[in-house]
Protein backbone atom coordinates (compact mmCIF):
# COMPACT_ATOMS: atom_id res chain seq x y z
CA UNK A 1 0.00 0.00 0.00
CA UNK A 2 1.36 3.41 -0.82
CA UNK A 3 1.90 6.40 1.39
CA UNK A 4 -1.68 8.63 1.17
CA UNK A 5 0.42 11.50 2.29
CA UNK A 6 2.65 11.69 -0.55
CA UNK A 7 1.05 10.03 -3.57
CA UNK A 8 -0.49 12.82 -5.80
CA UNK A 9 -3.35 10.46 -6.74
CA UNK A 10 -4.93 10.35 -3.11
CA UNK A 11 -7.77 12.92 -3.68
CA UNK A 12 -10.38 10.46 -2.85
CA UNK A 13 -9.33 10.52 0.04
CA UNK A 14 -8.69 13.82 0.97
CA UNK A 15 -10.94 16.20 3.29
CA UNK A 16 -11.47 18.96 0.57
CA UNK A 17 -12.11 16.01 -2.09
CA UNK A 18 -15.90 17.11 -1.94
CA UNK A 19 -19.39 15.79 -4.05
CA UNK A 20 -21.15 18.56 -5.54
CA UNK A 21 -24.84 17.78 -6.50
CA UNK A 22 -25.35 20.26 -9.05
CA UNK A 23 -22.48 19.06 -11.63
CA UNK A 24 -23.11 15.56 -10.02
CA UNK A 25 -19.13 15.31 -9.93
CA UNK A 26 -16.57 15.82 -7.24
CA UNK A 27 -14.57 18.74 -7.14
CA UNK A 28 -11.14 19.53 -4.67
CA UNK A 29 -12.28 22.89 -2.53
CA UNK A 30 -8.70 24.51 -2.12
CA UNK A 31 -7.86 27.72 -4.23
CA UNK A 32 -4.81 27.05 -5.52
CA UNK A 33 -2.37 29.59 -5.82
CA UNK A 34 -0.63 30.29 -9.63
CA UNK A 35 2.33 28.58 -8.38
CA UNK A 36 0.49 25.60 -6.77
CA UNK A 37 -1.77 24.91 -9.66
CA UNK A 38 0.84 25.41 -12.62
CA UNK A 39 2.34 22.54 -10.70
CA UNK A 40 -0.32 20.72 -10.32
CA UNK A 41 -0.78 21.35 -14.41
CA UNK A 42 2.56 20.23 -15.44
CA UNK A 43 2.97 17.42 -13.15
CA UNK A 44 6.16 18.77 -11.24
CA UNK A 45 4.08 18.46 -7.92
CA UNK A 46 5.50 14.83 -5.89
CA UNK A 47 2.24 15.28 -4.32
CA UNK A 48 -0.56 17.84 -2.55
CA UNK A 49 0.75 20.61 -0.08
CA UNK A 50 -2.86 20.65 1.33
CA UNK A 51 -3.96 17.18 1.05
CA UNK A 52 -5.00 16.45 4.64
CA UNK A 53 -6.67 12.50 5.56
CA UNK A 54 -10.29 12.47 5.90
CA UNK A 55 -10.82 9.84 8.60
CA UNK A 56 -14.70 9.76 8.96
CA UNK A 57 -14.54 7.90 12.47
CA UNK A 58 -12.38 10.66 14.12
CA UNK A 59 -14.80 12.06 16.32
CA UNK A 60 -16.04 8.71 17.43
CA UNK A 61 -12.62 7.80 19.14
CA UNK A 62 -12.94 10.34 21.09
CA UNK A 63 -16.15 9.77 22.24
CA UNK A 64 -15.22 6.68 23.25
Amino acid sequence: MKNEKSDVGCCESCVFYDYDEICDAYFCTVNLDQDDFANYLTGTARSCPYYRFYDEYKSVRKQI
